[in-house]
């Protein structure tokens, strides 16, 4: 693996010594390619790619075993017959994988991209705005250079925070958006390993907890075929009325000296992104925190009802699993703080409180049915009285539903 390019802060890694005639003339060497082959868009993948395998790299990243691959398969198997009798939903398992780190990264890349890019080109657009007009004139096809700085400084940065996103995820769903492929159940063995070990409960429960888990994401989001473009499309308003802070870009930009090594290693993207604070943003970043908390929030209730007297562990397994969805664990602060969009059900208490007052008055097939049409799902008001919204109406009809707005859509 060469180093990575600008001397980006990984852990146990050194920029370039300055001093060192071989060391800058590699550093030079791959600066130069990296302006010479810049990206089509605003984020340079092959960069982040290469950032959080260098990342893993320094922190290990197991290869998966036989063994690990067969108790993976054993437990999503399992999980899905313990699903069947509490979740009107059928599987939605096609495939049953276990992958490392690295095979986390390289399955999701397509899905962050989606969620990445617009961001990322309003970062590399403001950099460009920096630039005084009459330079531009001067600097003519130079321009690009400043686009190519800004895709690789970005694309470092989303690797450091995939880097550590990897050494944290249990599984394709752990962070509650349909990040893999679709039908495909992943689990990441050494990690649910880790998390185990620092719960300090038995491997096998805590792996079987977090294949029922991703079982019953696959069954929500293979089923439901309007789910996985609702979320994202959350996800995508909310990051679409975010803005760039020029200041601290300016600011940011002002540090660093293309010549200087630790000019650049010092160079930090956290911070620059601001949500408007506006009717429509507020609406888009509650709509967004709606959907992961009933998502997050029916996937914990049929797994704590599936889990039930079989699982010694549930009720410690589920209070750690609350707890960790609702705080957030380092990596996914750091995501949080380089792009400006916490991926957190706020209300996740609240999701599973109300799941369960639907389960007792409509029964599993009633509560399911709920996720037939978008505008039958509870809104966030309807957290306040979930009791409420569970006696209420549940007798729509589909044609009326679409007379209300947009019918559910394909992903």
């Amino acid at each position: 693996m060469p180093d990575i390019p600008f001397g980006f802060s990984l852990p146990g890694a050194q920029p370039p010594d300055p001093s060192d005639p071989q060391q800058m003339q590699q550093f030079m060497a791959q600066l130069q390619q990296m302006f010479a082959a810049p990206g089509s868009g605003p984020v340079n993948w092959d960069l982040a790619r290469q950032v959080a395998a260098s990342q893993l790299s320094a922190t290990g990243d197991p290869a998966v075993n036989m063994l690990e691959r067969h108790q993976v398969e054993e437990a999503l198997r399992l999980a899905d017959l313990w699903l069947d009798p509490v979740c009107a939903l059928p599987s939605g398992i096609r495939k049953s994988v276990a992958w490392n780190r690295n095979e986390w990264i390289y399955n999701t890349l397509d899905v962050w991209k989606k969620l990445c890019e617009p961001i990322a080109g309003r970062m590399v657009g403001a950099m460009g705005d920096l630039v005084p007009e009459e330079a531009r004139l001067q600097l003519g096809p130079m321009q690009s250079m400043v686009a190519t700085l800004g895709g690789a400084l970005f694309g470092g940065q989303l690797g450091q925070a995939f880097g550590q996103l990897a050494a944290e995820v249990l599984s394709a769903g752990d962070i509650g958006l349909p990040l893999g492929p679709a039908g495909t159940a992943a689990l990441v063995p050494s990690n649910i390993k880790a998390y185990g070990s620092g719960l300090e409960l038995p491997e096998d429960q805590v792996r079987l907890y977090v294949a029922l888990r991703e079982a019953a994401h696959q069954r929500l989001f293979g089923h439901v075929p309007w789910l996985r473009a609702h979320v994202l499309s959350a996800v995508e308003t909310y990051a679409n009325g975010i803005t760039v802070n020029r200041e601290a870009i300016e600011e940011a930009m002002s540090r660093v000296d293309p010549t200087d090594p630790e000019s650049m290693q010092a160079m930090a993207l956290e911070g620059i992104f601001t949500p408007e604070d506006t009717p429509q943003q507020k609406a888009g970043l509650a709509r967004l925190e709606t959907a992961l908390a009933l998502v997050e929030g029916w996937v914990g209730q049929v797994v704590d009802a599936a889990a039930g007297d079989r699982l010694p562990s549930v009720v410690p397994l589920g209070e750690a699993f609350r707890r960790r969805r609702a705080a957030g664990g380092p990596a996914e602060q750091t995501f949080a703080a380089l792009v400006g969009l916490e991926l957190r059900p706020r209300r996740l208490r609240e999701a599973g409180v109300l799941w369960t007052a639907v389960t007792e008055q409509r029964g599993i097939p009633g509560r399911d049915a709920l996720w037939d049409h978008p505008d039958l799902l509870p809104t966030d008001e309807d957290f306040a009285d979930p009791e409420a919204f569970a006696r209420g109406r549940s007798d729509w009809d589909i044609s009326e539903l679409d007379n209300l707005g947009e019918g559910p859509k394909e992903d």
